[in-house]
């Protein structure tokens, strides 16, 4: 990477960490930015400022009608795409039920529980049952599970639709960056599945980008 890109990755204790420049900051209000700050503190798993600023940036590009999440964790990254995308409504899975109900609290308390459909339960059985397509997908739940539900969501994705698939590097280990703990080694080759089937699909347009933690886009064609 450049000098410029102040977004570099670093390994400490076999896990990447990202210095975040001022450039790369989200555009969330007050309120969202207390229940992430919240979050942060209480280590529940939400975008870092990198991830969100160009997850942000993206929909913000694409202005989808309708987004599909799966894994809302406490509803900041479902607020913060709808922050952006003025007409969009979001469809937001999440199994954890103290999550759930967090979520559902938040798209409340930001005044955006008429545009948010959330559903408390196992997101591959929940896809399932869904109707219709979607222009945006951003998948962030069990990372194990993504090569399983990637049939599934090209069903449920809109021809020229975007997928957003987060985490995909995992802290070098998928790159070879940094040695792959013991207790990881199968959760690393789920995912090396998942980024294969996607780069080598044929309905598919797909790169891997090294922000964050690492996110696979794939353009349905």
């Amino acid at each position: 990477m450049s000098d410029f890109n102040y977004a570099h990755k670093n390994t400490k204790n076999g896990e990447r960490t990202t210095a975040t420049a001022p450039f790369n900051q989200p555009r969330i209000n007050a309120e969202l930015s207390a229940v992430r700050e919240e979050a942060f503190k209480r280590e529940i798993p939400v975008s870092d400022d990198e991830t969100l600023c160009f997850l942000q940036t993206l929909v913000s590009s694409l202005q989808p009608e309708k987004i599909l999440e799966l894994g809302s964790a406490v509803g900041v990254s479902g607020a913060a795409m709808l922050f952006v995308c003025g007409k969009a409504e979001l469809v937001s899975i999440e199994r954890d039920e103290n999550f759930y109900n967090e979520a559902k609290n938040n798209f409340l308390k930001l005044g955006l529980e008429e545009r948010v459909k959330l559903i408390h339960g196992d997101a591959g059985e929940e896809i399932k049952k869904l109707d219709g397509e979607f222009d945006f997908i951003f998948l962030d739940c069990a990372k194990v599970q993504y090569i399983k539900y990637l049939p599934r969501l090209k069903e449920l994705l809109k021809k020229g639709g975007v997928l957003v698939a987060d985490d995909v590097l995992l802290f070098g280990y998928v790159t070879g960056e940094t040695e792959t703990p013991k207790k990881r080694k199968m959760l690393v080759e789920h995912i090396k599945e998942y980024i294969s089937a996607v780069t080598e699909d044929k309905e598919l347009l797909t790169t891997v980008l090294d922000v964050g933690n690492g996110v696979a886009v794939s353009v349905k064609l």
